[in-house]
């Protein structure tokens, strides 16, 4: 558990102080076990500093490592559910550029896809942030914050901290999003590889398996990315049912937060547009593959019907001399063989010519 303080500067502080600063917000953030071990604690912090506790519902939610992204409130606090890429063990191979790529890659990079939960309770002046061991996210944010303290003093170098915890949660949202977005120049890569296979005349595709594990991982995107945009949304429309405020400053943090909220769902937007694209852009390599191998069967049918067609009048010039009588014309002459030979060979041309400019034979149908 790490707690910090955000006004003018940032302040990482030892403990959960007894008594809220007298300028900027607490951050209070901690994984998902030591939050379960402390939730007794915790809740005390947050009655002592927020005026509220976390409902036991909130609680439960904020330790199940399988909820979707969603978005609840009370009239204290706001709760937002949302799944950030994890870091498993293939995660880390997810934005290596690799040019050289084969379907097996493609299959390892897709299967790497998981998502995990990061819980963040919303009080007026108090976060409280509940996520994964070991978060990248919050080690990410914390470096950041610590930057834009020293950097206060160029009012044009973009740094300025967050003015509320309500603006702290967009932009750790926001930069979660944001990997989904680098995302999809890896999956849009690894699937071309599996589509190049796939249309490929030159070998059989065999690698069904990845495949499918690939437009498996797809819907799972989509349906992540589906939760996410709900769980805006909804945030969004609470965020309009906020009472009106007289403080122009105030009301300036709202409207930013507006802004803010509006990026968020631009991008999450952005990240399932493009997995749809993929979605149908798989589905149509797949009929593309089977409308190829239904287009090859056909040309060798055609090939084999052809070529029947041109040995039939031959097995039938051999079936007649291979009568047995004893007045069949030329059957005496010693020349009789060289003019059956010569008479299959004309009409066994003859008919591959015919085929020929009726485009039944050659590469061009």
């Amino acid at each position: 558990m790490r707690i910090f303080h955000i006004s003018d500067g940032f302040e990482e502080l030892p403990a959960i102080p007894h008594t809220l600063p007298e300028m900027g917000f607490l951050w209070i953030t901690c994984g998902r076990r030591v939050f379960e071990v402390n939730q007794h604690t915790i809740q005390d912090s947050l009655l002592r500093l927020a005026g509220g506790q976390l409902v036991e519902l909130h609680v439960s939610d904020l330790i199940n490592s399988q909820l979707p992204s969603q978005f609840d409130y009370t009239s204290w606090y706001d709760l937002l559910v949302f799944r950030r890429l994890a870091a498993g063990s293939g995660a880390n191979d997810l934005f290596v550029d690799d040019e050289h790529g084969t379907a097996a890659s493609a299959r390892r990079a897709l299967q790497a896809i998981d998502t995990s939960p990061v819980g963040f309770a919303l009080f007026d002046r108090v976060l409280l942030t509940v996520h994964p061991a070991d978060c990248q996210v919050r080690e990410f944010f914390v470096g950041r914050l610590s930057q834009m303290a020293l950097s206060l003093a160029d009012p044009r170098g973009g740094s300025r901290l967050p003015p509320s915890p309500a603006d702290l949660m967009l932009r750790v949202v926001n930069h979660m999003v944001d990997s989904y977005l680098e995302l999809r120049r890896l999956l849009t890569r690894q699937l071309g590889y599996l589509q190049q296979e796939l249309l490929s005349q030159r070998a059989q595709f065999v690698n069904w398996q990845a495949l499918l594990d690939s437009r498996n991982a797809l819907h799972m995107l989509e349906d992540v990315c589906e939760d996410q945009r709900s769980a805006i949304q909804e945030w969004m429309d609470a965020l309009d049912e906020w009472p009106a405020t007289t403080d122009e400053r105030a009301s300036r943090e709202r409207d930013l937060l507006r802004v803010r909220s509006r990026d968020v769902l631009e991008h999450i937007e952005r990240v399932l547009n493009h997995v749809r694209r993929l979605e149908a852009s798989a589905e149509s390599a797949v009929q593309m593959h089977f409308s190829v191998q239904s287009n090859r069967t056909n040309d060798i049918m055609r090939t084999l019907t052809v070529l029947t067609a041109i040995f039939l009048p031959l097995n039938l010039i051999t079936g007649v001399f291979g009568m047995n009588f004893d007045a069949l014309p030329l059957i005496h002459a010693k020349t009789g063989f060289w003019i059956a030979a010569l008479l299959m060979m004309g009409v066994g041309i003859g008919l591959g010519v015919f085929f020929w400019r009726k485009r039944y034979l050659g590469p061009e149908n």
